[in-house]
């Protein structure tokens, strides 16, 4: 009998350490098997062999595949379990899905002829020089700020040709599983060889194939996908491309807490590939890095045409002007008659509002009464195709209300329009017109990455939504974009507020001006003068980056600080409020250079019927706040590294 430390692959193994089985079979470094936890089958990683300990051992179940996992992938893993603090069962679980257990035999893909490019435009002059740059540098990691429309997409081809000619693999990072059929379809456009997707919205069957394949693969394969993609089975590995890498959706939101940005630099380097942070408004942090660290910096500013289209005419609605509101109290009269040009002349709009739903505030005029969550404290969100509020912190619904329950009266105002609200004034405008919305209310059918196609070719004359159609969309039928209020994230209280604000109105802008078609953009804002939305309005992102480098250092924000948000949730507000006060006074007694901000409330103070405080832990040496999650009681949750403070 053999003896061997397993790690477990379970969200229900909290344990930080490995358990030990027996088997009767030798089995190698990084075996993938079956093995009883409980009362329940569940997967495992043999780690190394060991001695016959002096207790009794529950025996492995089955070897899952004859190949072992990548020694590059058993090493993110250690990695990740000292760079993100986690259970391992949580960390285990990100490096092979649960499908395994049923059994499944996957042939790998036939090796392709050659690997050819099919017809391409040719690069241009400011394309080949960056891919010069690349190539002549010593340098393996690039951040390359390329504006919307460069032709970033090409240089990536470019660049995964020639490691697919060398042998090895290319991963393609995006950060939205609507983003990948664009790119899927311009990679399998340029290549004969085989192209996988890999994301959670596959069946189970086809995920658990796609892995397989990429385990077993007798040829390199180009693998385009979310941050989960970071962790297939890669086993020479050439090249990394996080597209639009400025995007929050690379943090991931539950344990472990990483950041997919930081686990791709990491991947690269196992690797020895080639690392690739591709944005058009680059976060200020990675620009800063980069820069203190001498890392090439590729910029890219010219459309990729060789036509020389008209600029983008871009105006500014001031929302407070009700002059110019006359037909909708949020949709301005400037705004309507862009649309209505825009379907005259056959083209295709986008109405941009970050926010769901039909209305967010529920009000009774009479009383004051407003629609709360009893389980979190905030307003709920009025749905009108279903006719139910809806809480989208904890997920609570109930029926909408059509008399107010605390004094009868029956005048409720529904306040704050959301995307489905601005759908249906579309359509009472434009009732001829093709109207599709697209945010993450949207049915698995419903979701932009199963309508591309349609979009793409301009079958829906008028696209509404929120930041999910502001990402990286190239749509040639694009003449038109309206922002309803580009205040929204401006007025969160959060250090990156300004920085998101620029990010979205630089980002939705972007959809036009591409080469297809001049375009024409039309914002609505309570803040014209804001240096953020003047700075996206004018593409000027050295000023931006600047400014907001400097409240940054003055006020001890990354990149000059690491952050660690710590949080207590308790039945009422005083007893997290008294855990956070204990805390605090805990973390002094033990001297650590660090500086504690808080204790106070959270943003979203009540949620899932518990009240949140939370302290703010800066360091300069981010070890030290690995020392303090070690500190941590039981009942505290910690995010090392958050995207926002809320």
């Amino acid at each position: 009998m053999y003896y061997y430390e397993v790690l477990v692959s379970s969200p229900r193994y909290h344990k930080r350490e490995t358990l030990t089985y027996a088997s009767g079979q030798k089995l190698a470094q990084g075996s993938l098997v079956a093995l009883p936890l409980r009362n329940r089958e569940e997967l495992g990683i043999v780690v190394e062999a060991t001695a016959k300990p002096s207790f009794k051992t529950k025996e492995i179940s089955r070897v899952l595949t004859g190949q072992p996992l990548p020694e590059a992938s058993l090493n993110l893993l250690n990695w990740i379990a000292e760079y993100y603090p986690a259970p391992w069962g949580y960390i285990t679980s990100l490096f092979m899905p649960r499908s395994l257990l049923q059994t499944a035999r996957v042939k790998p893909l036939p090796l392709p002829d050659n690997v050819s490019l099919g017809a391409l435009p040719p690069l241009t002059p400011e394309q080949q020089t960056t891919l010069n740059v690349i190539e002549k540098t010593s340098s393996r990691s690039f951040l390359l700020h390329g504006d919307t429309g460069s032709g970033k997409t090409r240089v990536y081809i470019e660049l995964a040709r020639k490691q697919l000619e060398n042998g090895k693999n290319v991963l393609i990072l995006t950060p939205e599983i609507g983003l990948t059929p664009q790119l899927v379809r311009e990679f399998e456009h340029a290549f004969k060889q085989q192209v996988l997707v890999l994301h959670s919205n596959l069946t189970i069957s086809q995920r658990r194939a796609a892995w397989l394949q990429v385990l077993v693969a007798k040829h390199p394969l180009i693998v385009v996908g979310p941050r989960s993609a970071l962790f297939a089975p890669f086993s020479n590995l050439g090249l990394v491309v996080v597209d639009e890498s400025h995007e929050t959706a690379y943090k991931q939101e539950q344990a472990p807490r990483y950041d997919a940005r930081r686990v791709a630099g990491k991947l690269a380097e196992l690797h020895t590939a080639q690392l690739i942070l591709a944005s058009a408004t680059p976060p200020v942090s990675d620009y800063y890095i980069a820069t203190a660290r001498k890392l090439p910096l590729l910029r890219m500013t010219k459309l990729a045409t060789s036509q020389k289209p008209a600029a983008p005419l871009i105006e500014v609605v001031m929302a407070r002007d009700k002059e110019r509101f006359t037909r909708h109290p949020q949709l301005s009269d400037d705004l309507l008659d862009a649309l209505q040009l825009s379907l005259n002349k056959g083209e295709q709009s986008l109405v941009f509002l970050n926010r769901r739903g039909s209305a967010r505030l529920v009000l009774c005029k009479v009383c004051g009464w407003q629609a709360i969550c009893p389980n979190c404290g905030l307003p709920l969100t009025y749905h009108g195709d279903h006719h139910h509020l809806r809480c989208h912190t904890c997920g609570h619904t109930q029926p909408a209300v059509s008399r107010c329950p605390d004094c009868g009266n029956t005048d409720i105002v529904f306040r704050s329009l959301g995307t489905k609200s601005i759908v249906e004034a579309l359509a009472h405008f434009f009732p001829k017109a093709r109207i599709q919305r697209f945010d993450t209310d949207n049915l698995r059918n419903e979701r932009i990455e199963e309508h591309f196609a349609s979009v793409s070719s301009g079958k829906v004359d008028i696209l509404v939504g929120t930041q999910l159609l502001a990402k990286g969309l190239d749509l040639p039928k694009l003449g038109f974009v309206g922002v309803v209020s580009a205040d929204t994230s401006l007025s969160f209280p959060d250090y990156t507020a300004e920085e998101r604000t620029y990010q979205m109105i630089s980002q939705v802008i972007g959809r036009i001006g591409r080469g297809h078609r001049a375009g024409r953009a039309l914002i609505q804002t309570f803040h014209p003068g804001s240096p953020a939305i003047q700075a996206a309005i004018d593409k000027d992102w050295a000023s931006f980056y600047e400014n907001e480098l400097a409240q940054r250092q003055q006020f001890g924000f990354p990149p000059f600080f690491y952050l660690l948000k710590l949080t207590a949730a308790r039945k009422t507000s005083a007893s997290a409020q008294k855990a956070a006060e204990a805390l605090v006074y805990e973390l002094r007694e033990q001297h650590l250079p660090v500086f504690i901000v808080g204790p106070s409330p959270s943003f979203y103070e009540k949620s899932a019927g518990e009240y949140r405080w939370q302290l703010i832990i800066k360091a300069k040496d981010r070890s030290q706040l690995i020392k303090v999650i070690d500190l941590l009681p039981a009942n505290w949750t910690y995010d090392l590294d958050p995207t926002n403070l809320l």
